[in-house]
């Protein structure tokens, strides 16, 4: 078994998942970097290799009752305990509500939001056998505010945002804490990866116009996006904590937005995120 704390993080393969996968292990944890498909990622092992840090990839698809169930069990088996769980597999489905199927919806739901309890599930007999524990869940800037055609990925991160404040107080008497991070832009591929609704990418589109300004400003502000490593740095930060709060900013863009969603009334909020993408 194992004497050092051990970290599990999910969508480890690149951006915010491998950054901080890395800074836990150079910081000491046992640090299991899961993935859906670990054959095909390389990044973090080339890391591993160079120098030497105690990160295991393993296979972990957050949408797969089996596949959550047995990397639980194989960490448990290899360590005897977990310690941190870093919830970050996510992706974004962009298109107006009205181009969005129902089908496309309930995969971004398998994936942020109920791929996010499963874990959760998976990990809580132990920690709470522990009485101590973290649970780490990546959030956004859009679990505080929506935008134009991101009703479907940000409704997943509101949900992300009322489930972990509601478990927050389920769990702190057995010594379990919650977090949730909230990035604005971050220099990731995240962008690269996102999912343009079918009926979003259609020019006959009655949302076209809008959502090609939308995705037109999204380019501009990822421009200043911050790096994946302020986040990282963040979860590390949080990690080690002893009275960690429950939420966490990262980069100054949601910061200034975060303030403007608090100090402005809703109109005035509403023309400046409408301003954004136009």
């Amino acid at each position: 078994m194992n004497d050092q704390e051990v970290a599990v993080i999910t969508g480890s393969s690149r951006g915010i998942g491998l950054e901080t996968a890395l800074i836990l292990a150079r910081n000491g944890y046992t640090t299991y970097a899961t993935m859906r498909s670990p054959e095909k990622d390389t990044s973090i092992k080339e890391a591993v290799q160079k120098e030497g840090i105690p990160v295991r990839v393993i296979q972990l698809d957050v949408t797969d009752d089996t596949s959550v169930k047995n990397a639980r069990d194989h960490i448990l088996s290899e360590v005897g305990r977990i310690d941190i769980l870093v919830n970050n597999a996510g992706y974004g489905l962009v298109g107006a509500l009205e181009d969005l199927s129902i089908e496309e919806i309930k995969s971004q739901y398998e994936t942020n939001l109920f791929g996010l309890i499963r874990v959760i599930h998976a990990v809580l007999p132990t920690m709470r056998k522990q009485r101590s524990g973290r649970i780490i869940n990546i959030s956004s800037g859009a679990g505080i505010f929506g935008y134009p055609g991101g009703s479907a990925y940000v409704s997943t991160k509101f949900a992300v945002e009322g489930l972990s404040e509601s478990i927050a107080y389920e769990l702190e008497p057995f010594g379990i804490k919650v977090i949730l991070i909230e990035p604005g832009f971050i220099r990731t591929n995240f962008a690269n990866a996102m999912v343009i609704a079918k009926k979003a990418q259609d020019s006959a589109s009655p949302y076209s116009e809008l959502m090609q300004k939308t995705m037109a400003g999204f380019s501009e502000l990822a421009k200043n996006a911050s790096d994946a490593e302020l986040v990282a740095k963040i979860i590390l930060d949080v990690a080690t904590n002893p009275s960690p709060r429950l939420r966490y900013l990262a980069g100054k863009d949601v910061e200034s937005w975060a303030t403007g969603k608090k100090n402005m009334d809703e109109l005035e909020f509403f023309n400046m995120i409408r301003g954004l993408t136009a």
